[in-house]
C-alpha cells in the first residue's frame, strides 16, 4: 500500500511539473510589454521609432562620404601630403560618429523592471491624512507621491501606474517607449531611443563628434576652394560640391552645435533636459549639483551601471510576472506544504490570495483513490492531492527560469 501511495504521489508531482505548458517558454524580450524593438536575440534594444536611424544615417553619411570621395579624387590632382591626412581625418570622424550613434540607439538606456503587483503600503503613512493624493489599485491604497532625502534635500518621487512602482529620483516614464527610465533625459527622435543613465555618455560623444565633423567638412571645403587659383565666383560655380557641403554644414552645425553646448551646460550643472524644462533649478537649489569638476567626473569617469533587466532570460508565456524583473529569483518552492490552493478559483496560499498558474488549474483528480485523502489507521497523514510536500517542490522562480541561457 505504501509503495502504491508513493507511486501515485510521485507520478502526480511529475505530471504537474512536466506539463507541456512548461515547455512554452520564450525569451523575456519576446514578451516585453514596452514598445521597444529587439534584434540579435534581445542583445540590442531599440526604441519604437528606430526607423529614424535610416534618416539620421543619411543626413550624416551622405555629406561625409561625398567629402571623402572628393578628397580621394584630389589626391591624384594635387599635393597628396595635404589631401591624405584630410581624407583620413574625415574617415575617422565619420566612423566614430556612426559608432556613437549606434551605441546610443542600440543600448538599454536604463529601463527599470516593472512590478507584477503594486508595492505594500508603508506603515508610517497615515491613511486618514486628507492632504495626500491617493491611488487605488486592486484594493491597494497607495499615496501618489513619496518624499525622499537626497544629499540633504527632500525629493518627491511619483508612483507609476503603468510599471506599478515608485520611480527612483531622476527617473521618469517615457510615453513613447512605455518604460520608466533611470535618470531620464529625453526621448531623442534622431536616434530613435530614450536617453537615460546608461546611454547618455555615448549620446554626448555622438553629438560632439557630429559637431566636430560638421566643422571639419565646412573648414576644409572652404580650403579646397581657396587653394584653387582664379576668380572666387567662377571657382565656386565649377566646384558645386564644395559649395553644397559648405551650405549644408553651416546649417547643420547650428543645430548639433547648439545641442552640444546646451548639454555641456547641463553636465556642468548636473541636470537632465527633463529637469531643466520641468523643475527650473535656476529658481531653486539643485540637490544633485556637486560643483562643475565633480559633476564632470561623475559623468565621464564613472562606470556605466549594468542593465537592470536580462532580456534574454527564459520566461513562461502565461506568466503574469513577465512584466517584473527578470533578474529576481526566489529561493523558496513555488507551492509549499502549508499553502493550500483552490483548484476551481486558480489560487493558492493561506488566504488564497496568490494566483495559481494555469498549469495547475482544471486538473482531474477522479482517478485518485479517496482512501489516500484520509488519515491512515496508524494516525499518519495519507497522501492529500491538495498538498505538495516541500521536499518535492522544485526550486524555481515563478517569474522566470534561467536554466536555459
Amino acid at each position: 500500500m505504501t509503495k502504491n501511495k508513493n507511486k501515485v504521489h510521485s507520478s502526480f508531482s511529475e505530471d504537474i511539473f512536466t506539463s507541456p505548458n512548461q515547455a512554452k517558454t520564450k525569451r523575456l524580450y519576446q514578451l516585453w510589454k514596452g514598445n521597444n524593438k529587439f534584434i540579435c536575440g534581445g542583445r540590442i534594444v531599440f526604441g519604437p521609432d528606430a526607423a529614424s536611424l535610416f534618416l539620421t544615417s543619411i543626413l550624416i553619411g551622405a555629406p561625409a562620404i561625398a567629402f571623402c570621395i572628393k578628397m580621394l579624387l584630389m589626391i591624384k590632382q594635387e599635393n597628396p601630403f595635404f589631401n591624405y591626412p584630410v581624407l583620413i581625418g574625415g574617415l575617422l570622424l565619420t566612423v566614430l560618429d556612426f559608432t556613437f550613434l549606434f551605441m546610443t540607439s542600440g543600448r538599454d538606456p536604463g529601463i527599470i523592471p516593472r512590478n507584477a503587483q503594486p508595492p505594500e503600503l508603508d506603515e508610517s503613512v497615515d491613511l486618514n491624512t486628507p492632504s495626500i493624493e491617493w491611488i487605488s489599485n486592486k484594493d491597494v491604497k497607495l499615496p501618489r507621491t513619496k518624499d525622499l532625502i537626497v544629499n540633504g534635500h527632500s525629493v518627491r518621487v511619483k508612483f507609476c501606474d503603468t510599471c506599478l512602482l515608485y520611480r527612483p529620483p531622476r527617473a521618469s516614464h517615457c510615453s513613447i517607449c512605455n518604460n520608466c527610465i533611470q535618470k531620464f533625459d529625453h526621448h531623442c527622435p534622431w536616434v530613435g531611443q530614450c536617453i537615460g543613465l546608461r546611454n547618455y555618455v555615448s549620446f554626448i560623444f555622438f553629438i560632439s563628434t557630429s559637431t566636430f565633423l560638421c566643422l571639419y567638412v565646412f573648414v576644409f571645403s572652404w580650403i579646397n576652394i581657396i587653394r584653387q587659383e582664379g576668380d572666387l565666383s567662377s571657382i565656386m560655380r565649377d566646384d558645386l560640391l564644395s559649395v553644397a557641403l559648405i551650405v549644408y554644414c553651416f546649417v547643420a552645425v547650428w543645430f548639433v552645435g547648439g545641442l552640444t553646448v546646451f548639454h555641456f551646460y547641463l553636465i556642468c550643472t548636473n541636470q537632465t533636459t527633463y529637469e531643466n524644462f520641468r523643475y527650473r533649478y535656476d529658481k531653486k537649489e539643485n540637490p544633485f549639483n556637486r560643483g562643475i569638476l565633480k559633476n564632470i567626473k561623475e559623468l565621464f569617469f564613472s562606470k556605466i551601471p549594468p542593465s537592470m533587466i536580462n532580456f534574454r532570460t527564459w520566461v513562461t508565456e502565461d506568466d503574469d510576472s513577465v512584466a517584473g524583473s527578470a533578474a529576481a529569483e526566489f529561493n523558496e518552492g513555488f507551492i509549499g506544504s502549508k499553502d493550500k490552493f483552490d483548484i476551481e478559483m486558480g489560487k493558492y496560499g493561506k488566504e488564497n490570495d496568490v494566483r495559481l498558474p494555469s498549469i495547475l488549474q482544471n486538473l482531474d483528480y477522479s482517478g485518485i483513490d479517496d482512501n489516500l485523502k484520509k488519515k491512515e489507521g496508524n494516525g499518519a497523514d495519507a497522501f492529500d492531492p491538495y498538498f505538495l510536500p516541500s521536499e518535492q517542490v522544485p526550486k524555481y522562480s515563478p517569474r522566470c527560469s534561467n536554466e536555459r541561457t
